[in-house]
């Protein structure tokens, strides 16, 4: 047992090292922005991660080797369940009345870019707790694993597991460039490079610089946290709205993809992928219709406050990124209902955003397809393509095997929290907002409220949800299993 644990743990306390500077960038919030200089409180979190992680280094410093894939798998859980606990402590410390649940809870949301939020009153913190938890989500939007596996060969470690446990969508043995710390370093570079564009937009059309920064940091990285208790209303500005709808619609895409068109200074990659041509159509229909609903019901007067609307909010669920400008709730509920559905499954294997990722949904449809089509041709050769290619067999029977698994996690769930006295509708949305990292739910977790009106209990299983829909089920709940913990 001890020989599974030590590996892991030793490439952790590095993790955690590279980790602890991310302290320093509230901290300099802090000290220029913050009226009560909460200096003190940043300190500290760096301090006690580079001493944690110093330490544990020092401890297992000897059990240094090649790591297995039970190591990759071990190695990622423990990251994004002992992280969120260290990015918890400050808001602990410094955000009135906020339980130890509640704190964990909302750095779980923000690294594994939900955007559940259980704080009140946003607009009244200090700046560095608002940049702080903004700052999160940039950081684990894409996946703070990918930084690892850029970094490991230069430890002389492997980063191949960490990558197939880390990098989202069914597709994971694909590389594009020969050493797979490369093509770390080149999504990397492809999300900084969206990132600035990202930022300066929101400058142009009208953000001071902090807000701007904030903004950016969840729209990147999918994960819809604001500085202000209303969201996007906080502004009432179509331009603003725009430039979110446009960023996080381009979030959505493969950032894999992003890195091979640049590569290759070819519009092919994006423009030839099956995946995000079915994500594009997918959204823009959403929007017409939920437009079209709009104006007949007289929510909306005119056509452009309908369009702009129902583009903002459709595109902000279904990328999963959970921004608002208004209660969408109040809206004819084909609207909300047909929203949190499609932050399901909308986006693309390879962005920021959670769900089951739009290329598992198109795998699904062949494959009923297929066998429809065997129903009355019992003889046919009727293999599932994607891309030009065949799909082999083992892909499909992952994907057939996640759907199996997803569907028992969100009925499991939904029954736990039905279980602790919550509704049906509140207790299903906000399993399926955190399994899929949507961040609002319906009911009382709707768009209007958030999560602080959960108790403990429900905190807490809402927080394992949002790991389980991180890492895709299958990472997490490998763990539970015996064979894993067998020789």
């Amino acid at each position: 047992m001890y020989s599974l644990w030590l590996p892991a743990l030793s490439v952790f306390s590095r993790v955690l090292l590279a980790f602890s500077p991310t302290f320093l960038v509230p901290m300099a919030w802090a000290w220029f922005h913050d009226q009560d200089h909460h200096v003190l409180i940043w300190v500290v979190g760096f301090v006690a991660s580079v001493v944690c992680g110093w330490g544990l280094w020092l401890l297992t410093r000897r059990h240094r080797r090649e790591l297995l894939p039970r190591d990759g798998f071990l190695l990622v859980n423990l990251v994004w369940v002992l992280l969120p606990a260290f990015a918890a402590a400050p808001l602990y410390h410094a955000v009135p009345d906020l339980s130890v649940s509640k704190a964990y809870f909302e750095a779980m949301s923000a690294l594994t870019a939900t955007g559940a939020t259980a704080i009140s009153g946003l607009d009244d913190l200090p700046v560095s707790i608002n940049v702080w938890r903004c700052f999160l989500q940039l950081v684990g939007g894409l996946g703070i694993m990918l930084l690892v596996v850029a970094v490991l060969p230069l430890l002389g470690l492997g980063g191949m597991q960490l990558y197939k446990a880390e990098t989202p969508g069914p597709m994971k043995d694909t590389k594009f460039t020969p050493r797979i710390a490369e093509t770390a370093r080149g999504l990397w570079g492809v999300y900084a490079l969206f990132s600035v564009a990202c930022m300066l937009a929101y400058r142009w059309a009208g953000m001071g610089w902090a807000d701007a920064f904030m903004h950016m940091c969840t729209t990147m990285g999918l994960g819809g946290f604001s500085p202000y208790d209303a969201s996007f209303g906080q502004y009432n500005s179509a331009r603003i709205e725009w430039v979110s709808t446009a960023f996080m619609t381009m979030a959505g895409i493969s950032f894999l993809r992003y890195f091979v068109m640049l590569k290759h200074r070819s519009l092919r990659p994006i423009v030839g992928d099956r995946e995000i041509r079915t994500y594009l159509v997918v959204l823009l229909a959403s929007i017409a219709v939920v437009t079209l609903l709009l104006l007949v019901n007289g929510v909306y007067a005119d056509f452009p406050t309908a369009l702009r609307s129902a583009a903002f909010h459709v595109v902000s669920v279904a990328t999963t990124t959970g921004y608002t400008s208004t209660d969408y709730a109040q809206w004819p509920v084909f609207a909300p209902v047909l929203m949190v559905f499609l932050g399901c499954f909308a986006c693309c294997a390879g962005s920021t955003g959670g769900g089951i990722k739009m290329v598992r949904m198109v795998l699904l449809i062949k494959q009923a397809r297929r066998e429809l089509v065997r129903i009355i041709h019992p003889r046919v050769v009727n293999p599932v393509t994607l891309g030009g290619g065949v799909v082999p067999p083992q892909v499909m029977n992952a994907v057939l095997g996640f759907m199996l698994i997803y569907g028992a996690a969100t009925v499991g769930l939904t029954m736990l929290l039905l279980l602790t006295g919550l509704d049906i509708v509140t207790a299903f949305t906000a399993v399926i907002a955190t399994v899929n990292n949507i961040g609002p739910g319906l009911g009382l977790v709707g768009p209007a409220s958030n999560y602080g009106v959960l108790n403990d209990a429900q905190i807490w299983v809402l927080s394992f949800a949002m790991l389980l829909g991180r890492l895709e089920l299958l990472t997490v709940l490998v763990l539970f299993t015996g064979h894993f913990w067998r020789k």
